[in-house]
């Protein structure tokens, strides 16, 4: 059942990608209104607040995977998972990593009063030494999904392409690799 519900996560998110720029970015993004969530309100967190730290490119990619929801208070809607952010340049038919990186954790969401979702705080694992202690305290009886979600590279690649293809698609660019620094290029899925 856990599998189920992280894959149907990813699955929304996929569908919902609102990839917004980061700062110096040329790409701009339009949430859609109508299917605004609180995954939508963390993507625009990923892109925003997060992925304008790296240095900017032409747009800003968040993908993630899901570990839990809990929606039991509408005040602190809670979301742990493993989050990505990778800002690219569009360098001929190539999304090309510029910059990015991974930010683990659990988002604090809750919806205001006109009706949107925001990212109300962000309780990220630590680094080093911090790691394993910090996921545990964030991700207490799920820190073994988390584990999990983390290890398995090849379902993030498959979430990194499918989220790339809907940003290839929304964006209408000319591209059909993506590549990260030091690393041959790769396909991006077509939607």
């Amino acid at each position: 059942m856990k599998t189920m519900t992280r894959i149907l996560s990813a699955m929304l998110l996929i569908a919902l990608v609102a990839s917004c720029c980061c700062k110096g970015s040329k790409k701009a993004a339009k949430t859609d209104q109508a299917v605004e969530t609180y995954f939508t309100a963390i993507d625009k967190y990923l892109t925003e607040t997060i992925g304008g730290q790296y240095l900017g490119g032409d747009i800003c990619v968040p993908f993630h995977d899901y570990v839990a929801v809990d929606e039991t208070n509408a005040e602190d809607i809670q979301v742990w998972g493993d989050f990505w952010v990778i800002n690219y340049n569009v360098v001929g038919d190539t999304l090309k990593a510029l910059s990015g990186g991974n930010h683990p954790g659990k988002m604090h969401v809750k919806m205001d009063k006109d009706g949107h979702f925001e990212v109300t705080g962000f309780d990220p694992v630590g680094d080093g030494a911090d790691f394993q202690p910090t996921a545990e305290a964030i991700f207490g009886d799920k820190v073994a999904d988390f584990q999990a979600a983390q290890a398995d590279q090849e379902k993030r690649e498959r979430i990194r392409g499918e989220v790339l293809a809907g940003v290839v698609k929304k964006y209408d660019l000319d591209v059909k690799l993506y590549q990260d620094y030091g690393w041959p290029a790769k396909p991006i899925p077509s939607k």
